[in-house]
């Protein structure tokens, strides 16, 4: 009643009569059970012209006998009762006991019998979600096959490069056991490889330029170097050697000097180089004006560089050379150098072969290189 507080209770519904003796057979073999979740097409007679197109499982399938006081169609049978009494609703509870602590009275009349415990459901069983009977094996496709063994496949090579790194890179196994020196005229094989000595035993492929470079730097006659691996244990340095110029009288003593005015050592004597002598107490080492003669001299070609004696100048604009024939070359400045030098060296070849009637040119004047002028 509205406003009573009170819940009405389910009506109870009265227990279906058992089947007749004759219709028992007939009543077990019209069950079917069914696993949760099952899906049941209905084929043949069964599902031409009639309602009853879904099929009903336990006491309400066909074929199974209704006593008279079977419940209609509108009424709650003793199962979905249950169901009821065991299910919590969203809103206020519908049932005694239901929220308030105490627990749920069972209808008085309510027979053990009507209240079965439901069987848990097989997994072997047809139609239960999970059943091994239920689970076909398809083929893996092609597309998924392939790349599963393109992976595969990638990762072995990885791991293969990775372990044959490791054994390059860390292990003794590859390591410089010999070093092979080549390009040395000023140098020693033997001072080269004393300098390399720190990187005998180590990894092959742990030394590069940089750090044969590092090593062999203390050597002043050496202008460039670049190392070479060649398994298994052989490393080969080349060594790009400065170029001597000049030998610059100083304090009693021949200094070999290269292009940049660095000194690479001294001679025994001016015949032990074919270079031009400078008088070092006129130009001293490091001045602007020796640069520059150095400078020149570095840019003549070796054949017109065997050829000269000396070399002088007052300033840097006014640089001389004197070959050891007599002639003279003037020069100028450091600049255009390298043209000055290809000029000069065609006017030198000209004049082994002058003109019937001409007097040979004894001084090449190329400081104007574009408009050189012999007398």
């Amino acid at each position: 009643m509205p406003g009573s507080g009170r819940i009405p209770r389910v009506p109870r519904v009265a227990r279906p009569s058992a089947p007749a003796e004759g219709q028992q057979g007939d009543a077990e073999e019209a069950r079917v059970r069914l696993g949760r979740g099952a899906k049941v097409t209905v084929l043949g007679a069964a599902a031409r012209g009639s309602d009853d197109s879904q099929l009903r499982t336990g006491a309400d399938a066909p074929g199974t006998p209704q006593g008279p006081q079977a419940p209609s169609a509108g009424a709650d049978s003793p199962s979905v009762r249950e169901d009821r009494e065991t299910t919590p609703s969203r809103g206020r509870p519908r049932f005694p006991g239901w929220g308030s602590g105490t627990p749920a009275r069972k209808p008085a009349g309510a027979s053990p019998s009507r209240v079965a415990p439901r069987e848990p459901a097989r997994d072997d069983a047809p139609g239960v979600a999970g059943s091994t009977a239920d689970v076909l094996a398809f083929p893996e496709p092609p597309r998924r096959r392939r790349r599963r063994r393109a992976l595969t496949v990638a990762a072995v090579a990885v791991v293969l490069v990775a372990g044959l790194m490791a054994l390059v890179l860390f292990t003794p196994l590859i390591a410089v056991r010999s070093v092979v020196v080549q390009g040395t005229h000023l140098l020693s094989v033997q001072q080269v490889e004393a300098a390399l000595a720190p990187v005998m035993g180590r990894p092959l492929a742990q030394v590069g330029d940089d750090q044969v470079r590092s090593l062999v730097s203390p050597l002043v006659q050496v202008k460039a170097v670049s190392a070479r691996a060649v398994p298994p244990d052989t490393l080969v340095v080349t060594v790009t050697e400065r170029v001597p110029v000049a030998l610059v009288k100083s304090e009693g003593k021949l200094l070999v000097v290269d292009g940049d005015g660095v000194v690479l050592g001294e001679a025994s004597d001016t015949s032990q180089y074919p270079v031009p002598v400078i008088d070092g107490a006129a130009m001293p080492l490091g001045q602007e004006v020796f640069k520059a003669v150095t400078a020149v001299l570095a840019a003549l070609p070796a054949d017109v560089l065997a050829q000269l004696a000396t070399a002088t100048a007052q300033s840097v604009d006014s640089v001389e050379l004197r070959l050891t024939d007599g002639r003279s070359v003037v020069w100028g400045n450091a600049q255009e150098r390298e043209l000055k030098a290809r000029v000069l060296a065609a006017l030198m070849k000209a004049a082994e072969n002058p003109q019937k009637g001409q007097t040979p040119a004894r001084v090449f004047d190329v400081s104007a290189p574009r408009h050189p002028v012999t007398r």
